[in-house]
């Protein structure tokens, strides 16, 4: 297992502290694991840790192995994150529940394995940049792994989240500006200090972990929905979705990738104005404010990445009408389901879609945050 350079091909252990490639590129993470079986699940643990068989931690092992000291790493670490239920919204509409994590948000996913891998080869302190919800997980983790914390959020980002953020003990630092600008700012502190940058976009141990999404998914269900629908900014739930399916497909437990459908603000969408054009890398744009604060990224890391998945798998990149996010957050608040503003993004885009073409069946779209979380 090794970090490979997407850009110039270069290698690296997975231990290294850089967080890109001398070149600028991004790391991607050479890890293959066994092909998905069923017989590796180890359904005594209730967490997404179930799948560690098929996750980056050193030495990982069948559920049958004797314990390790890499295991132990990450069950020191774990909270419990993952085996969220799905629910039945309507006969054509599944939702997975992701909001149903410790730190109410999928980002969780994520966030275990990257600070289980922090764990696991000494890092004793880590920065990182978020519109508030990887970063809460981040400061989550970190406080169970005994990590100190530091994260950029950019101004206007929702007070709860800051404040969940800064329960954990780690360090908010304000950004004035957006959300790229925030980003910009951190990595110039990992630039200039050499601080592990605990990147939900740059660090390819969390794509490891968003993937076990999908698994879950395969079994609840003994199948992949027709239709997965995925909000769409940085890319974190995406590209492990797509993962998680392309493991699935080599084990032959689906037959072929369903319909993928990426959502994205209509007020902050590079990657939807790229594949119109059939470009290969993310439009240049100016976002503008919207409520979908999770997916306005304007100038996404691996947007040429996840341009490759989208014309590899025929994924079809939407956006959500900025007027109709309200509209759809209510509509599921009245069937009990209180989500965040990106959630119900998602789901807008979903409505959206389904009075422009007809009906949508057979379809899964994930509730990725808790709706407290964004009151503001």
């Amino acid at each position: 297992m090794k970090f490979v350079c997407s850009a110039c091909g270069a290698t690296a252990p997975v231990t290294t502290r850089a967080a890109r490639c001398a070149c600028g590129g991004l790391w991607k993470l050479d890890f293959k694991p066994p092909l998905f079986d069923p017989e590796l699940i180890d359904r005594r643990e209730w967490s997404l840790f179930r799948y560690r068989a098929f996750l980056p931690l050193d030495g990982a092992e069948s559920a049958d192995s004797a314990s390790t000291q890499s295991i132990e790493k990450w069950r020191a670490v774990t909270l419990g994150e993952g085996m969220t239920p799905i629910v039945a919204l309507d006969e054509d509409t599944l939702l997975k529940m992701d909001y149903f994590m410790p730190t109410l948000s999928f980002k969780d996913r994520g966030a275990a394995v990257l600070v289980a891998h922090a764990a696991a080869i000494g890092v004793e302190s880590v920065v990182q940049d978020s519109s508030g919800n990887a970063g809460n997980s981040v400061a989550a983790y970190c406080a169970r792994a005994g990590i100190a914390c530091e994260i950029f959020v950019p101004e206007g980002t929702s007070p709860a989240k800051i404040a969940m953020i800064k329960s954990h003990g780690a360090t908010v630092t304000i950004v004035p500006g957006s959300r790229d600008r925030c980003a910009e700012v951190c990595r110039a502190k990992v630039a200039d200090g050499g601080a592990y940058y605990a990147s939900h976009v740059f660090n390819p141990f969390f794509y490891e972990g968003t993937k076990t999404y999908i698994y879950e998914v395969w079994e609840e269900l003994g199948r992949v929905p027709a239709h997965i629908f995925v909000p769409l900014g940085n890319g974190t739930l995406f590209i492990g979705i797509v993962k998680g399916l392309e493991e699935l497909l080599a084990a032959g437990l689906i037959a072929r990738m369903p319909k993928i459908i990426a959502v994205q603000s209509e007020r902050c969408d590079p990657i939807a104005r790229a594949w119109e054009d059939g470009a290969a890398e993310p439009a240049h744009i100016t976002p503008m404010p919207t409520l979908a604060e999770g997916i306005a990224i304007g100038v996404p890391a691996r947007g040429a990445e996840i341009l490759e998945y989208v014309y590899k798998y025929g994924v079809n990149v939407v956006t959500a009408p900025e007027g109709r996010i309200l509209e759809a957050r209510a509509a599921l608040a009245a069937k009990g389901i209180y989500c965040e503003h990106t959630s119900a993004a998602t789901y807008a885009a979903y409505l959206d879609q389904r009075d422009r073409h007809g009906r949508i069946y057979d379809s899964l779209i994930p509730m990725c945050g808790a709706g407290l979380k964004s009151d503001h």
